[in-house]
């Protein structure tokens, strides 16, 4: 698939790859963690990815600015989740870690990201 506009973010790029990741993680799970836990955390890292995509497509920069703050809630989300799974030994301590470290990445990025679009509104 050919690269361009949210594409070609690198932080829409980190995105998939949590999301990736996670799936991964999730495929292999029983069947009551997958319907639970897996469906939500999986839902929750592809929304990070979905919202910053659906963002650029509104056309105006306080619309792709409130979709980046929902993929910022959904990082959140994520997080919980991770967290969840992690105490409920779902995901082991070296996948952990990786996936961890993503979400570590991707707040800052999606911070950095607000800010640079366009101006701010004195609402």
């Amino acid at each position: 698939m050919k690269t361009r506009g949210f594409e070609s973010l690198e932080v829409y790029r980190l995105a998939e790859r949590l999301a990736d990741e996670i799936w991964n993680c999730v495929t292999g799970w029983g069947n009551l963690a997958k319907d639970t836990v897996g469906k939500q955390i999986i839902r929750a890292a592809d929304s990070v990815g979905a919202n910053l995509a659906e963002g650029s497509g509104r056309g105006t920069y306080q619309d792709n600015r409130r979709f980046i703050r929902m993929a910022r809630a959904s990082l959140y989300e994520t997080r919980h989740w991770l967290r969840r799974a992690y105490q409920r030994q779902l995901i082991a301590e070296i996948n952990i870690a990786k996936l961890k470290s993503l979400v570590d990445e991707l707040g800052p990025r999606l911070n950095a990201y607000l800010a640079s679009i366009g101006p701010v509104s004195n609402k």
